[in-house]
């Protein structure tokens, strides 16, 4: 992989991360439609971790006040929303963290081979995120999340491993239909992603460790993580601040359009 590649694929990563039309799907089909030679998991993974960064920067003060919010709520009686809420985003955090380990590979296997199953995925799941937004109450704030609501949208992201569906939108689709408002649901979404994608990137980066970075990769994947922090952040900023007066429908525009695309390059043998 040569450095151009690098730089456009983490600028598609920080843009499709970010935004509910899904990362691993552009990931994959561009090269495809391109015509590059694969990136492989390690280096999506790589580009996942820059845009890690972006958001946990972006969400620094708050992450600083979770962390003490959390460690505040452990040795107090009375435990108010406030205090709570750190840890019902570690514990929504868990579903993707169990399932992730242990399905990666053959979902991997399955689906990164299979365009026809992304297009359906974005597709079907730009459509659930367009009613989810057309109907969702929109009442709720993350400081009353229960338990429950928590679980529930941390099950949703468990689908997010596969490519097409989207980490932030199948969380946002999630939190909408819970009644969430739309800034919370993305706000909520964000903070939900800091947990795994940091643990999939820990768990990649010790096995990287243990077996090495292949010939020539190390600067594509430096420069790749850089770049797709840069857009992140730039995303995360514009995406909190679209929300706050507009509706999400853009975005299931975005990728109903691109799935009926995409599917008429399947059948015109394109992609393959």
């Amino acid at each position: 992989m040569d450095i151009f590649h690098a730089v456009i694929l983490g600028i598609i990563q920080g843009v499709t991360e970010v935004l509910p039309i899904s990362s691993s799907g552009h990931l994959i089909l561009v090269p495809s439609l391109l015509d590059w030679p694969e990136s492989g998991l390690t280096f999506d993974v790589a580009l996942h971790f820059g845009t890690f960064l972006a958001i946990f920067y972006y969400f620094r003060t708050d992450v600083v006040n979770l962390i003490r919010d959390g460690l505040d709520g452990i040795y107090q009686d009375s435990v108010t929303r406030k205090l709570r809420l750190p840890w019902m985003i570690v514990l929504a955090s868990v579903p993707a963290a169990i399932v992730g380990k242990t399905l990666e590979e053959p979902i991997e296997r399955i689906f990164r081979s299979s365009p026809l199953t992304i297009v359906v995925m974005l597709i079907c799941f730009g459509l659930a995120l367009g009613l989810a937004d057309r109907y969702g109450r929109k009442l709720a704030d993350v400081a009353s999340i229960t338990l429950g609501s928590a679980m529930i949208i941390g099950c949703f992201q468990c689908l997010a491993l596969v490519p097409g569906v989207s980490r932030s939108g199948i969380t946002i689709t999630a939190a909408l239909l819970l009644g969430f408002t739309r800034s919370d649901a993305a706000r909520f979404s964000f903070l939900l992603s800091l947990p795994v994608v940091f643990g999939a990137a820990l768990l990649k980066g010790i096995d990287l460790a243990k077996h090495g970075i292949e010939p020539g990769m190390a600067v594509p994947m430096l420069t790749g993580v850089t770049v797709s922090a840069l857009t992140g952040y730039i995303s995360v900023a514009f995406l909190l601040k679209f929300v706050q007066s507009r509706t999400l429908w853009p975005f299931v525009w975005y990728r109903l359009a691109l799935g009926f695309l995409l599917f008429v390059l399947i059948g015109a043998g394109v992609i393959r």
